[in-house]
């Protein structure tokens, strides 16, 4: 008898108007990955330049969700924004410590700690007020 997973869940709020939090339940792997791209998809139609990625609820993580996070870090960055990881828990943390994602992806504890690091971000031009 197959062990039945949990489903992912994903739920999107919008600390700003250019900031996408998804809080992400469950497990994060070949199953549930697709799920995960569409709602990351779907913040980037929309707009938002920055994701902050609360992975606090995800106790387990394989290299599909991985390569998620890879991508939308790479397409955040050519807008100019950016991708957080929050709280990840230690199983996550260990594979994103061995595969070398936390060196490339700013991992924070908090939320509000990683909306400091979206404030320290340069801006681009296109949103300067003044011009």
């Amino acid at each position: 008898m197959p062990i039945a997973q949990n489903p992912l869940s994903v739920e999107v709020t919008l600390p700003r108007e250019d900031v996408a939090l998804l809080t992400v339940e469950g497990y994060l792997d070949v199953d549930t990955a697709t799920e995960f791209q569409h709602h990351l998809a779907n913040q980037l139609h929309h707009g938002r330049r920055h994701f902050l990625l609360d992975l606090s609820a995800v106790p387990f993580m394989d290299s599909s969700g991985m390569n998620i996070i890879l991508r939308v870090y790479q397409e955040a960055r050519e807008l100019p924004g950016s991708v957080h990881i929050i709280s990840p828990t230690s199983a996550v943390r260990r594979i994103l410590d061995l595969t070398g994602v936390s060196i490339t992806v700013p991992v924070s504890g908090s939320v509000d700690e990683a909306l400091e690091r979206v404030d320290r971000l340069p801006q681009a031009p296109e949103e300067d007020p003044g011009s």
